[in-house]
């Protein structure tokens, strides 16, 4: 069964930036139900279609499957929730791990959070100086959470 396992921080300071390359998402959803999340992604050039099941902890269902980017610019411009999840996604590798930090734009501006995908719950890893407080199991920080409640509206 395809799962996804992934931790959550929040960024301290730019130090991590000195290094780094980002590619700019934008990402809506047709459902955000606990349940279930339906989103659709346009990274760079690059469109898919993800389905989630219910977070459990770090661990969750996931299915994800890449699509035309003219059909996921569709279903962004015509069937998604609003307000889109805009942001630039940077990848650092960090010990043997790769670290995503997230730079939110839009409505979720000056929201920065980093995520490790891990391939057991109690798996180790290094931890960056500037991943600050952990935020794993705040759904606030979901990105699905992030369409009914952006981060200027805290």
């Amino acid at each position: 069964m395809p799962e996804e396992i992934e931790r959550k921080f929040l960024v301290i300071g730019d130090r991590w930036r000195e290094k780094a390359v980002g590619t700019a998402y934008r990402q809506g959803f047709l459902s955000t139900e606990p349940e279930r999340t339906v989103r659709v992604r346009l990274a760079g050039s690059r469109g898919t279609i993800t389905i989630k099941g219910k977070t459990v902890g770090a661990r969750r269902d996931e299915f994800e499957y890449e699509i035309p980017a003219e059909h996921a610019q569709q279903m962004l411009d015509t069937l998604c929730k609003r307000p889109l999840i805009e942001k630039v996604r940077y990848r650092l590798p960090v010990g043997r791990h790769i670290w995503e930090i997230d730079v939110f734009e839009g409505d979720n501006a000056g929201l920065v959070v980093a995520e490790i995908e891990l391939a057991r719950e109690d798996e180790a890893f290094e931890k960056p100086d500037w991943a600050g407080e952990e935020v794993t199991e705040d759904s606030r920080y979901f990105n699905s959470s992030l369409v009914a409640a952006p981060y200027k509206t805290w």
